[in-house]
């Protein structure tokens, strides 16, 4: 079956070349300093003193998607850096290390150096060890936000804790980007990442229609500005591009997917060296899938312009990677139910435990909860070593023939 390709690409890949030149330039000319921020961290404090953000989440991402990753992960190893851990980590600092990147196709010769790099701790501690490295490299400050994780649920306690962190950063980067935090443009910087937010939401629930407009594997990179512009206002403007045409496709029926028949959930990482090829086995098999945690992980309801530093510290905590399994077993079936899933996927990242939620039973749960099949992917999100296609080619045909069995694919109109 044929995939029907986004139109909005072009102008996807405007603003990201637009958002690289104006780091580039930062970087050649110094008018202005430039911060590391992880990837759900206080970018918002950032913009709102001027700093240029580079996110190496994102370089991460950009070195699986090329399939440079096991080149360059074995300078990290040499270092001492597990094979084990995040693979984004050992990527990027194995890349630096090689002095080689992705960012040369915008004129980089090496990822940008930081005045300062800013961590979460909400995602994982990799995080944290992964800017240590490069504070000692550099010699440059690192600030971060210990966060709390596994919450059953947000209490007050949880958010004035990190509110409170996220304020105790706003001296030091004041002392670094040599003014004052503004109040009047930190709102606005909150303002403009909750439209950006609203936008993306909106682009995302299109596909609770049949047949849906946009597949997990579009969305995995048409979040790039959600990811590397949140807070500045190129992100809501390239959402209003992206939306409209996801309305407009709605309004005439056409799916991301040509003659979709069975929709499916991908809770995970994405496989990033292998997006393409997923893609493309799935819509052969007339399945799209058409919600994932991942890409709603750039959704962030809490903030709110009014006050900005609490509703930071909120929406980094409401997080789906924060909480316990009670809270994500309750987020899967909500979504599950919302956008009419047949069953779901399941990828146990290798090297990412804290965003893999397969290995405490809860595939089996929810497919007993929901009565729709649930598949584990044994992969990662950059080291292909850890990935068999063959493998997974072989299960996920299975799995579609097992949703066939499962109801009828005529009509596709929902599970029995």
């Amino acid at each position: 079956m044929a995939r029907a390709e986004l139109q909005s690409t072009a102008a996807l890949k405007g603003t990201m070349a637009a958002h690289f030149e104006s780091l580039r330039q930062a970087v050649g000319e110094r008018h202005a300093p430039i911060a590391w921020c992880t990837s759900v961290g206080p970018v918002e404090i950032l913009r709102a003193l001027g700093f240029c953000v580079f996110f190496p989440e994102n370089h991460g991402a950009m070195l699986g998607a090329a399939r440079k990753a096991n080149d360059t992960m074995p300078r990290a190893h040499a270092l001492g850096y597990s094979p084990d851990i995040c693979s984004y980590l050992t990527s990027d600092i194995g890349a630096y290390l090689s002095r080689e990147t992705p960012l040369a196709a915008f004129g980089f010769e090496t990822v940008p150096r930081a005045d300062v790099l800013v961590f979460n701790t909400n995602q994982c501690r990799d995080v944290r060890d992964w800017f240590e490295f490069y504070g000692r490299e550099w010699h440059v400050p690192v600030l971060g936000v210990r966060s709390p994780r596994a919450l059953e649920h947000v209490t007050d306690g949880d958010v004035d804790a990190v509110a409170w962190q996220i304020e105790a950063m706003v001296e030091p980067l004041e002392g670094i980007a040599g003014r004052r935090l503004d109040a009047s443009a930190l709102e606005a910087t909150v303002r403009l990442s909750r439209e950006c937010s609203d936008l993306w939401k909106a682009c995302l629930e299109s596909a609770t229609h049949r047949p849906a407009p946009i597949t997990f594997f579009d969305a995995a990179i048409h979040m790039g500005p959600a990811v590397v512009l949140r807070g500045a206002p190129e992100a809501p403007a390239y959402y209003k591009t992206l939306l409209a045409e996801l309305r407009a496709r709605v309004k005439a029926g056409v799916g991301a997917v040509e003659g979709e028949q069975f929709r499916l959930y991908w809770e995970g990482m994405p496989i990033w060296g292998k997006l393409r090829m997923f893609s493309t086995l799935l819509a052969d098999l007339s399945t799209a899938v058409v919600v994932s945690t991942y890409c709603n992980s750039w959704i962030f309801d809490a903030l709110d312009a009014a006050d900005p530093i609490r509703s930071m510290a909120r929406a980094s905590l409401e997080l789906f990677i924060v909480g316990s399994e009670e809270p994500k077993e309750r987020y899967i079936r909500e979504h599950v139910e919302r956008f009419g899933v047949d069953g779901i996927l399941f990828h146990d990242c290798r090297t990412c435990p804290n965003n893999s939620n397969a290995r405490y039973g809860m595939p089996r749960r929810l497919s007993s909860a929901l009565g729709v099949p649930a598949l584990v992917l044994d992969g990662d999100v950059n080291d292909l070593r850890c990935f068999s296609e063959e493998q997974s080619k072989t299960s996920v045909e299975g799995f579609i023939e097992q949703l066939a069995d499962f109801r009828p694919a005529a009509g596709g109109t929902g599970r029995r």
